[in-house]
């Protein structure tokens, strides 16, 4: 049976639904399919539940820091992670069941649920569903990676989503992968109060970022207890008495880690080896995202990829800007491109670590002439007022131009501070515009005037 559509969204991650309500709003029809859980990656496995998670660990941490504060010593802290997991889904279930409802609702939108494959370039098989449209949206988003580790078939472990199930706290918890994953999770199940071991190939946490920003994440995990195995250079599982092990190559400590519970966080792979691209013309790249262009276009016209499957983001503000992208210039006559966009993200650590434009190692790499301005957060009052002192901000400065090139914020509200700079750079603003900024005391943010107003050239 064959069903015509103006156009097919095929998942409904953070650009599908939301480009089915543009489009059916402009009088378009759409079939909008989802295999599995409305909302994707960040309602259902990702930012929803491990925030909600990172709450649930802060509240924890706060409770045990409660003399630093000048109140009563909380005692012992056991916690009930079947109460955690169920606060986490309770939210999950209603982010998700909001957005299903909404979906229902939208006018000229038909849902199906399964999985699609190509059988032409304008048609995809749903079932027994063949559907037909000139436009079709590729939203299909990624999912943990589980890379050829020696002895990876013979241990039990955990990723970024099934870990998500877990009703009782591990003893003792293997992280393997440092990324921002691997550093959240181990973060927030230390705080609720398990032994944290993290192992890491690379010599250095973050190995992409700038050499201070390394060393205050490493500072923060070290301080709270978690054990880092850095340089860990010959990665390998096994079992022992029914519980994982990981051996490393450490030169200072060759041996192995035990836990309870194994997870890998090495990484994520797009969902595009099983749509049958070949059929509509199309090959994904060796590590399996569907290229295309500035406007999101593939080689194949009428065909659009967005989100995680793409290679041009994989976070969630991306995706929902590839939306934008896209209806801007299907809709808007607007010619919005993928290159418009500043390249931001944060890793949500407690205290987190937000950044936008280029790294100090970056500049220097690219032999830019700059300023340079930084202050540690135990020079910015809120920080000190909330007992809060870890990291420090830093922002980098064209020395000619004046221009804004890029900023570095690891500390206490870094995350919601650094959008005064995002927005200032999109407007192409200069630091002495962000000098003559007045931010309200007390913040955070108060003190990144004052940042830029202490530039100094950019050390070779």
């Amino acid at each position: 049976m064959s069903q015509n559509f103006d156009a097919l969204i095929v998942g409904a991650g953070q650009a599908g639904p939301p480009l089915a309500g543009r489009l059916t709003a402009a009088g378009w029809s759409v079939a909008l399919i989802e295999r599995k859980d409305y909302g994707g990656t960040c309602v259902n496995t990702g930012c929803t539940p491990t925030k909600a998670l990172v709450a649930s660990a802060k509240a924890a941490h706060t409770m045990r820091q409660a003399a630093a504060y000048g109140l009563p010593p909380a005692g012992e802290l056991r916690v009930d992670l079947a109460l955690v997991k169920a606060r986490k889904d309770a939210i999950v279930a209603a982010s998700r069941t909001s957005l299903e409802a909404w979906l229902q609702q939208l006018p000229s939108c038909t849902l199906f649920r399964g999985t699609a494959r190509f059988a032409s370039p304008t048609a995809v098989q749903v079932g027994e569903e063949l559907l037909e449209a000139r436009h079709i949206f590729l939203n299909v988003g990624a999912r943990p990676a589980s890379p050829a580790l020696p002895g990876i078939g013979q241990v039990p472990y955990l990723t970024s989503s099934t870990l998500l199930a877990l009703e009782e706290l591990p003893t003792h918890l293997l992280v393997v992968g440092a990324g921002a994953v691997g550093l959240e999770f181990a973060q927030l199940f230390r705080r609720l109060g398990a032994q944290v071991t993290l192992v890491e190939r690379n010599p250095r946490l973050l190995p992409h970022e700038d050499a201070d920003v390394a060393a205050a994440v490493t500072d923060i995990l070290a301080g709270e207890g978690i054990a880092l195995r850095l340089g860990a250079e010959c990665i390998g599982l096994a079992q022992e008495n029914g519980q994982p092990v990981v051996h490393v190559s450490c030169a200072h400590d060759p041996a192995p880690s035990r836990g309870s519970h194994l997870l890998l966080a090495l990484g994520r792979q797009p969902n595009t080896d099983d749509l049958a691209l070949e059929k509509a013309g199309l090959q994904a790249d060796a590590h399996g995202y569907i290229p295309v262009n500035d406007q999101l276009q593939t080689a194949t016209p009428g065909i659009w990829a967005l989100g995680d499957c793409n290679g041009r983001g994989a976070f969630t503000h991306t995706s929902y800007n590839d939306f934008e992208i896209v209806t801007a210039n299907l809709l808007d006559h607007d010619p919005r491109r993928v290159s418009d966009r500043l390249p931001v993200s944060a890793i949500y650590l407690d205290p987190p670590f937000a950044k936008v434009g280029l790294t100090e190692t970056e500049v220097r790499a690219a032999g830019i002439p700059a300023l340079i301005g930084k202050r540690p957060m135990t020079e910015v009052g809120r920080a000190v007022e909330k007992g809060e002192t870890q990291g420090f901000i830093k922002v980098l400065v064209h020395a000619e131009t004046d221009q804004i090139l890029g900023a570095s914020i690891v500390g206490v509200g870094g995350d919601e501070a650094i959008h005064c700079i995002i927005t200032a750079m999109y407007a192409h603003q200069t630091a002495a515009f962000m000098r003559r900024n007045v931010f309200i005391h007390p913040t955070v943010s108060e003190l990144i005037p004052t940042v830029f107003g202490e530039l100094k050239p950019l050390a070779s």
